[in-house]
């Protein structure tokens, strides 16, 4: 964008803003990018409301993720001629019974933001998944709603994958190529795959995808506790523009020269990543070392906030 552009957008909102004699009765008055707010208010991601969190901690396996997710399902609300579209949608896929969610992002996002994934790497956790249901459920269906923004990988998972029933609506996955990502067709598009992801029994994506988190965080919503029904290819769960992740250690181990740094009982590591073979990355706060450490030592660090309450507003139990 233009300098003139932004300077005549960040004129005409200070206008609007100044405009508004009884601005002081809002809450919000405006909604900046994450990123560059400044001061950080103390209730930025990952944090959750204090007065919940005795109760989260003790029934959902990741607090952070329950409750972001309940302020994205708010926000997801759909019209009613909307949400007809999308239940129709989904029935003419043929979306029921237990379902696996795939979701293969590529184009832009390709060696800029993310590595490549082959469509095998993620079919791989999809038969674990099914072959451990097979135990309790023998002769399920394997239902697989797969989505992406490549339109060749359903073809692909077709030919390569024919024992498995694929839920997907090719004209959405043409519809968000580079082309026309952003065309009313691409944005109903993209409504339906998170309505349907959210709602699979169990995702297998990158977190890297702002699509597969926002699906992971309302899936939440619609389960007791869906904190595990997942597997990332790449990145841990993150919040753009989130306050730090830190874990505390609750079991030490040594350095091993090898990339493995010294941990202690009662440190605290600020997370990185986590490389899925046992052993995550992060930087000692203690030792200001960075290195990797067994993930299963250590333990999340909730950080909770005082959060208003709105004692005002009516409870509406459904």
């Amino acid at each position: 964008m233009k300098d003139s552009m932004k300077g005549s957008m960040k004129d005409s909102m200070k206008g609007s803003m100044k405009a508004s004699s009884d601005m002081d009765k809002y809450d919000v008055i405006d909604l900046p990018i994450v990123d560059s707010l400044y001061p950080r208010p103390d209730f930025m991601p990952l944090a959750v409301p204090d007065d919940l969190y005795k109760e989260l901690a003790v029934f959902h396996g990741d607090p952070p993720v329950w409750w972001i997710g309940q302020i994205i399902h708010y926000l997801f609300r759909m019209k009613p001629n909307v949400l007809k579209d999308v239940v129709n949608a989904g029935k003419k896929m043929g979306f029921r019974g237990t379902v696996v969610g795939v979701h293969v992002r590529r184009t832009d996002k390709i060696n800029l933001e993310a590595a490549y994934h082959s469509l095998d790497e993620y079919m791989i956790h999809v038969k674990e998944f099914y072959d451990q249901l097979e135990r309790r459920q023998p002769n399920i269906t394997r239902r697989v709603y797969l989505a992406s923004d490549d339109s060749s990988v359903l073809p692909e998972a077709k030919s390569k994958y024919p024992e498995y029933k694929f839920i997907a609506d090719i004209t959405i996955s043409q519809s968000a190529g580079l082309g026309t990502r952003y065309s009313d067709g691409s944005l109903r598009g993209v409504i339906i795959d998170l309505y349907y992801l959210a709602r699979c029994d169990y995702l297998v994506c990158t977190f890297s995808s702002q699509v597969c988190r926002v699906a992971y965080e309302v899936m939440q919503t619609l389960h007791g506790d869906a904190s595990n029904n997942f597997r990332s290819l790449d990145d841990i769960f993150y919040y753009g523009g989130q306050d730090a992740h830190d874990v505390r250690i609750i079991e030490g181990h040594p350095s091993n020269g090898d990339g493995v740094m010294e941990i202690k009982p009662g440190d605290a590591v600020g997370i990185a990543g986590n490389h899925w073979n046992g052993y995550s990355k992060g930087v000692n706060r203690r030792t200001g070392v960075s290195g990797l450490f067994p993930t299963f030592k250590s333990k999340d660090i909730v950080k909770t906030v005082k959060m208003p309450t709105y004692p005002q507003v009516p409870w509406k139990v459904r």
